[in-house]
């Protein structure tokens, strides 16, 4: 069988992720400027904020439309240690043996923050996904609990019009805690790309949101998978759950391709009714072939429900979003 990622190549979705991000960002933008007028809910740059992680003080600042946190904090609250800064000073040189230190510490910088009194000091701080990478070097068993702390408040109040690409992050943040590989993570972004691709697209061309959306990407499903998005959702024993964050990385590359295919129609046809919509949306799909290809159906009962854990690298991820 052919592997996974030739079939990303073969079938033209294996967009670099930055791109991927790119284009998120572009599409979110668009829609914004048409939806958002004089929105004034703006988190201003400088502005700081104090959360409480099991009771202890994180500081945070807005810079740059993301927040920055106190490491100095962080690390007291994942270790309870008395001298936390003197913590986190040998933690970065044992750090900075290791190869890669120098591109994580690009992310780290100083901002003025409050101490005891009000007093403004400068503090060393970092972003959400740094902090991810510098956990990983702690050992605390309160690592998980703040993990899943940090997904629900390292992006909160930040609007997509301050930065479009948000909600992928928020994604990222939120697949890694939840142990996904690398590769999986890659895939589903791209996978959210092509989707909201095509949601813009439809859009333009008066496809009602909701039922209408529901019918067409019942069509797409159908020639994907053979199943449309209920029968699909029953063969992975899900309920409420969303399919595609349930899905294995050939579902995801076959989601990726039927949707982009959709797409790329809809423009050349320029279709306009719904009618014209659902013709495009059946005209995509390679399941028939890839099916001979592996002798089995693509459709997977594969999951994510209960404690299967696949491990993720925010570290890897993250350089790879930096290339």
């Amino acid at each position: 069988m052919t592997d996974k990622k030739d079939y990303d190549e073969e079938f033209g979705v294996d967009m670099p992720f930055e791109e991927a991000l790119q284009r998120f960002g572009t599409v979110t933008k668009e829609e914004l400027d048409e939806a958002t007028e004089g929105r004034t809910d703006i988190v201003p740059e400088g502005q700081y904020e104090i959360n409480l992680f099991r009771k202890q003080e994180i500081r945070k600042v807005h810079h740059n439309d993301e927040w920055m946190f106190s490491i100095v904090d962080v690390i007291g609250a994942l270790t309870d240690s008395d001298r936390p800064s003197k913590y986190w000073t040998d933690l970065r040189q044992k750090l900075e043996k290791n190869e890669g230190f120098d591109e994580l510490s690009d992310n780290i910088g100083k901002l003025p923050l409050p101490r005891t009194g009000g007093k403004m000091r400068a503090a060393e701080v970092a972003n959400t996904e740094t902090l991810l990478r510098i956990i990983q070097s702690v050992p605390s068993s309160k690592a998980e609990p703040f993990k899943r702390w940090l997904a629900k408040v390292g992006y909160e109040r930040i609007q997509e019009m301050q930065d479009p690409e948000i909600a992928i992050k928020r994604a990222i943040v939120t697949y890694q805690i939840q142990g996904r590989t690398d590769d999986w993570i890659e895939k589903r972004i791209r996978s959210i790309v092509a989707r909201k691709e095509l949601k813009r697209e439809w859009a333009k061309r008066g496809v009602k949101k909701g039922q209408e959306y529901a019918m067409l990407s019942n069509i797409i499903s159908q020639e994907t998978f053979g199943v449309g998005v209920v029968r699909h959702k029953r063969i992975k024993g899900l309920c409420s759950q969303n399919l595609r964050d349930h899905m294995a990385d050939l579902e995801l590359i076959l989601t990726m391709l039927g949707e982009t295919s959709t797409t790329t129609i809809t423009k050349q046809c320029d279709s306009q009714s719904l009618n014209e919509n659902a013709d495009a949306a059946r005209a995509g799909g390679a399941r028939k072939q890839i099916e001979q290809e592996a002798g089995q159906k693509v459709a997977s009962s594969q999951n994510y429900l209960g404690n299967r854990k696949w491990k993720a690298d925010p570290e890897q991820l993250t350089m790879k979003r930096k290339k």
